[in-house]
């Protein structure tokens, strides 16, 4: 049979259609909802989640002028809860589902969010709900109803757009007045400090800073004349639309304006995957139907390796893909899953059935029957140069609903190889044959399969190779999050001595397994060769403890293909468990078909293509663009002691501390106390493949891009003094050093946004950019006397060498207060500093009084321990 028959293996395995959201006329389909694997089985659960997609359908659909709201969605429940009337899950899965069911980092951490780090207008990763904030209903007097909630996030996720609230800045003043952050300004309400004893009292200024100190917290009247905005405050009943231009609050020092610098309805329409859908869209006759909901469960995973035998796979290939698939069995698929293997080139033959991996015994007996002339999924590999009929059959396996992820070894690989993956849910791996590259390997350690719980997964600790005569060495360092069925594999490729350790002369493969669980520390390896050869290294392990996930790290770029007239933007997540991973030093290695290799450090600094600082992405544009395929392949490791667990930040629905009801402030419970110590992280390293992307450019140069925008610009006056920071932006992008500055301010903020041009020139002869990524400040005196109470707007462009000029930066405010401004108790927002009376209180009694938190925290003692592996060749 030819190689289509292939796929009827595949069909009988997984079936469903192509993955991703989409808009089905006026409705969205296609909505992946997960619950994670560590939840309980709870029907509520179920139920809660249909009560909040079919409020927020309707929501959605009075918020965007009835042209949206969702038409259908899928619920994956996790393999251990009892079958009911749950359907076979085909193309879903927890780590790519769009809505995530899931324990938090801490217990107590029940805030809703969205996993956001795209640029304005991309859409976010996921929306983030704990099973506590769907179950528990006292929790909606604290952030609103579950609908309310479900389309702000929904806003993130698919639309790009950010908050308009700000926890960090919650007042800002502008010209002589307090302005709580908000959008709309028509939003209302009141100023208080609530004591510790639960009563309210008058905002207090801080006397060095004279500005309002942190404990003061507006409380937004109950109703309002105003119905925006959504992304401010959806848990007001009034609030039932995003802010258009002609009530958005430019001034606001929000991420909405930080980010996008527009108001959040004018992303949706211009900037968003939706754009084009909703400006053509008419509502509907009719109302909207109520959502409807499969549920959905995947009792085991099932794996069959399609791996390619043809004549072209001769030679180093056919050991290559035997080494890498022999890792994959013996390390990577999980306990209980089922393999099977199928071989092909002109014709298709099964090796082995499905066999579920229940032992060792198992893995090494589906090890034995792998071909000896190659293989892979639906892991499925070839070197395209024996499988001109692939083309013919990816509609087939796309309709089919199989999810298959690719491999493509070589050049002459097919395209649809890309088509079939990306259509299917499955990932799209580029690997080529160099010896030293190690990139099948990579590619097969990067085929796990997450339901959520990562202490069950594999983790790449190390992944290196080298060709050399004399000593291959280095270290790797095993944290205290892993230790569990740590494994050395070392491949070489002519000679080997004999050791103690599992040798696999046929495979050139040497293995180490650490018995037990490793000690945590730094584990060095020298292996010494005489004669010149290529040798690589492969460290995988898996959690240490039950209940403390690792450490992990998920990469990719923000295209999967690109002409070139877009940036390209390299991601990376390191987190434990939704915490972020922050001050790690990350690099990211791009390498081109041709062999074109570019290799540059990830910043978490948010500035350039970084959305936020230490939020655990670390990010940066990629402007060597070379056409055809590349891989993407990061490393992860503790930057100088430096590295910690950080308090997660996020973009999501804003707990209210209370509201104004008739005047009178009614206070919410509190929040539940959650820790935001950051935790230390020992030393630890990771490597982490990403899928790989494809350029197609109209030339063989890589584009120019211009500087990018500056998003982190910050203003302060000081006497007549006005100190400008920012961080340095690059020749293209982020990357190299501009050429220019120029920086220009007003006292119309409007003005300076919409003609950056008219405004008043700051003198930068004396400013030379630094490199991209170093922080820049530049002080100067303006020509006349800053009066008090004077707000001042500022903003930056920059400049290349061909004369190319960066979009404008976002707006920084700064205004001039000399004396502290009596604090606002019972009054509107944007209260009048000018005609406040300052008055000298004598403190006569000091009333002191202590606030106990409860903080949970786990320290580890940390090993110092040093293990060594020395083999000489």
């Amino acid at each position: 049979m030819d190689s289509r028959a292939v796929f009827v293996l595949l069909w009988m395995l997984l079936s469903s259609t192509s993955t991703g959201i989409k808009l089905d006329g006026n409705g969205y389909v296609d909505i992946i909802i997960a619950i994670g694997s560590r939840v309980p089985q709870d029907d509520m659960l179920i139920d809660k989640i249909k009560e909040m997609v079919t409020e927020g359908s309707y929501y959605l659909y009075d918020a965007l002028d009835e042209k949206v709201y969702f038409k259908d969605a899928t619920i994956l429940v996790p393999s251990h809860w009892s079958v009911k009337d749950f359907s076979k899950a085909r193309t879903e899965s927890f780590e790519k589902a769009h809505i995530k069911i899931d324990y938090a980092n801490s217990v107590n951490n029940i805030e809703p969010y969205t996993k956001q780090y795209g640029e304005c207008g991309d859409e976010g990763e996921f929306i983030h709900f704990t099973p506590e904030y769907l179950l528990n209903d006292t929790l909606i007097e604290l952030y609103g109803s579950r609908g309310r909630v479900l389309v702000h996030e929904w806003a993130h996720l698919r639309w790009g757009v950010y908050d308009e609230n700000n926890d960090k800045k919650p007042f800002y003043y502008s010209n002589g007045r307090i302005e709580p952050t908000r959008c709309s300004k028509n939003i209302e309400g009141q100023f208080y400090e609530v004591t510790a004893g639960g009563s309210l009292q008058q905002c207090r200024t801080d006397p060095e800073t004279l500005l309002l100190t942190k404990e003061c917290t507006f409380f937004p009247d109950r109703n309002q004349i105003t119905n925006s905005s959504i992304m401010f405050l959806p848990s007001l009943d009034p609030v039932t639309a995003f802010c258009h231009e002609n009530e958005h609050n430019y001034e606001a020092p929000n991420m909405q304006n930080i980010k996008c610098g527009k108001a959040t309805w004018t992303v949706i329409f211009e900037d968003s995957v939706d754009k084009d859908a909703l400006r053509s869209l008419k509502p509907p006759e009719s109302p909207p139907p109520p959502p409807s909901f499969k549920i959905v469960q995947r009792k085991q995973r099932v794996v069959c390796l399609i791996l390619d035998v043809s004549g072209s796979m001769r030679g180093s290939r056919i050991l290559l893909q035997q080494q890498a698939a022999t890792h994959f069995l013996r390390n990577i698929i999980e306990e209980q899953a089922s393999v099977g293997i199928v071989q092909f080139s002109t014709s298709a033959s099964t090796l082995s059935p499905l066999t579920t991996i229940d032992s060792d015994n198992t893995r090494e007996n589906l090890i034995k029957m792998l071909p000896k002339y190659v293989v892979y999924e639906i892991i499925f590999l070839t070197d395209g140069e024996a499988t001109d009929n692939i083309e013919l059959c990816a509609p087939s396996a796309i309709k089919s609903g199989a999810i298959i992820s690719t491999v493509a070894f070589g050049k002459k690989a097919a395209t649809a190889l890309i088509e079939m993956a990306e259509q299917t849910g499955g990932k799209f791996i580029y690997a080529n044959d160099e010896l030293t590259s190690n990139q099948l390997m990579d590619a097969f350690a990067s085929f796990t399969f997450s339901t959520g719980d990562y202490t069950k997964e594999p983790v790449q600790l190390e992944s290196v190779g080298e060709r050399t005569s004399d000593w291959f060495n280095g270290t790797v360092s095993v944290d205290q999050t892993v230790g569990n069925k740590t494994s050395f594999v070392i491949i070489y490729e002519l000679s080997f001595p004999s050791t103690n350790t599992s040798h696999d002369k046929l495979l050139k493969t040497v293995t180490l397994n650490v018995p037990g669980t490793a000690e945590p520390g730094d584990w060095q390896y020298s292996i010494q060769t005489t004669i010149l050869q290529a040798l690589t290294l492969t460290v995988t392990s898996q959690a240490a403890q039950a209940d403390v996930p690792p450490i992990t790290v998920k990469t990719r770029m923000n295209q999967k293909s690109s002409d070139g007239t877009k940036p390209m933007i390299v991601f990376a997540e390191v987190s434990q468990n939704y915490r972020p991973v922050i001050n790690a030093e990350v690099w990211a290695t791009l390498e081109s078909e041709t062999g074109i290799e570019h290799t540059f450090q990830l910043l978490d600094n948010g500035a350039g293509a970084d959305a936020s600082q230490g939020d655990g992405i670390y990010s940066r544009y990629f402007t060597k663009m070379v056409n055809g395929r590349s891989s993407l392949k990061v490393r992860v490791k503790n930057q100088e002691g430096q590295t910690r667990l950080a308090a997660p930040k996020k973009s999501g629905a804003p707990y209210v501390p209370g509201y104004v009801v008739n005047g009178v402030v009614q206070l919410n419970p509190p929040k539940p106390p959650v820790s935001e110590e950051p935790l230390e992280v020992g030393s630890f390293t990771r490597t982490a493949t990403g899928e790989s992307f494809e350029v197609t450019l109209s030339g063989t140069a890589p584009p120019n891009f211009p500087p990018n925008r500056i998003t982190d610009l910050s203003a302060e006056i000081q006497e007549d003094t006005v100190l400008l920071s920012w961080t340095a932006p690059g020749e293209d992008l982020d990357q190299g050093t501009a050429k220019s500055y120029e920086i220009r301010w007003s006292f119309d903020l409007d003005m300076l946004r919409d003609s950056f041009s008219n405004g008043h020139v700051v003198n930068t002869a004396a400013v030379s950019p630094q490199e991209a990524g170093s922080v820049e400040q530049h002080s100067f005196n303006l020509s006349f006397p800053i009066q008090n109470g004077t707000t001042l707007s500022f903003a930056i462009q920059s400049e290349d060498e061909v004369n190319a000029t960066s979009e404008t930066s976002n707006i920084a405010q700064a205004s001039k207060i000399l004396r502290a401004p009596k604090p606002p108790g019972i009054s509107n927002p944007g209260m009048n500093l000018t005609v406040l009376v300052i008055s000298v209180c004598v403190v006569t009694m000091v009333i002191c009084f202590i606030v106990a938190v409860t903080t949970w925290a786990v320290k580890r003692k940390k090993l110092s321990s040093e293990s060594k592996v020395e083999l000489t060749i």
